[in-house]
């Protein structure tokens, strides 16, 4: 839909889900932060991490071992990919993947005849990206050896910036490299510190700048936040791949999304920004008809 003069209208859908989300999330600023560390840690102990079955049905879904933690190999059945997709969730690196990250990826599954590589990495509190960074450089080298038409590495939010210093890692060694990545929402800057976050923050229902903070501090495990690993807006973009990149401005990621997106211009990274006005933080995933769209271009990016 188009308002008058031309400017896109979010949908009806949309409009319900972000009035929906502060109230199902019960979106509040961090309390007692000893208090959330606690919270998290027993969700963490009765968190079931394998797929839902009726949300995988018609698919072939087992477990990649050796690499330390649970890692899903999806396919939908009867078919033989000759791609891979490894695909990291988000949730802020403390929130394992709920159900529309695994309907989102048996879409992917099924409209790019790929096969979905999904690891349960460890998440903070308990855990640090050093916990999981090596076995994810092992698992992409893994994959690609078994995938003919190579693999992308995608995510979104925590697991879109994940994906991200994953690829730049990978590109400062020999060996295979993704032949694209796919950022949707990426969490680029866990300095949280772009100019305008905080304006950005004050309008987007869903993500609270000083949970954002507690977050980062808990995933950095006392490393500086601006490291590459964790923050790969400051990152090396030589060597990376295509890459396509979605962000809706009621996020408050977007700034970070649109400095990434400048330096990309400035160094030649071959980085496609989509950038949708008024939409929410990883609106591709949402059962909204603004995702169908999205789903279209990073179907047509991918070939």
């Amino acid at each position: 839909m188009l308002a008058e003069g031309g400017k896109p209208v979010p949908s009806i859908r949309h409009r319900i889900v972000a009035l929906a989300i502060p109230k199902v999330l019960k979106s509040s600023e961090v309390g007692d932060p000893d208090q959330a560390r606690l919270a998290k840690l027993a969700a963490h102990a009765n968190a079931d991490t394998a797929p839902p079955k009726k949300l995988v049905t018609g698919c072939e879904v087992s477990l990649i071992d050796g690499h330390g933690f649970p890692i899903y190999d999806l396919k939908i059945r009867g078919t033989s990919p000759q791609r891979s997709v490894i695909y990291l969730h988000g949730g802020g690196y403390v929130s394992h993947a709920d159900r529309v990250h695994w309907k989102y990826v048996v879409r992917l599954a099924r409209r790019l005849e790929a096969r979905i590589i999904f690891p349960v990495y460890p998440l903070a509190p308990e855990f640090t990206w050093r916990d999981s960074n090596p076995e994810l450089l092992s698992l992409f080298e893994h994959i690609a050896i078994e995938s003919p038409r190579g693999v992308t590495l995608a995510g979104d939010s925590a697991g879109g910036g994940y994906a991200l210093s994953i690829a730049q890692q990978l590109a400062l060694r020999a060996g295979p490299q993704p032949t694209h990545v796919v950022l949707i929402s990426p969490w680029l800057d866990l300095t949280n510190s772009a100019p305008g976050i905080a304006e950005a923050s004050a309008r987007d229902p869903w993500l609270k700048l000083s949970w954002l903070r507690l977050y980062a501090d808990w995933w950095a495990g006392g490393d500086e936040l601006s490291r590459a690993e964790l923050s790969p807006l400051y990152g090396d973009l030589s060597g990376l791949p295509p890459t396509l990149m979605f962000c809706g401005t009621r996020d408050t990621l977007h700034p970070s999304c649109r400095q990434l997106a400048e330096r990309a211009l400035e160094q030649g990274w071959d980085l496609t920004y989509v950038e949708e006005p008024d939409l929410l933080h990883v609106y591709p995933i949402l059962p909204i008809p603004e995702a169908k769209r999205a789903l279209t271009l990073l179907v047509d990016f991918l070939g």
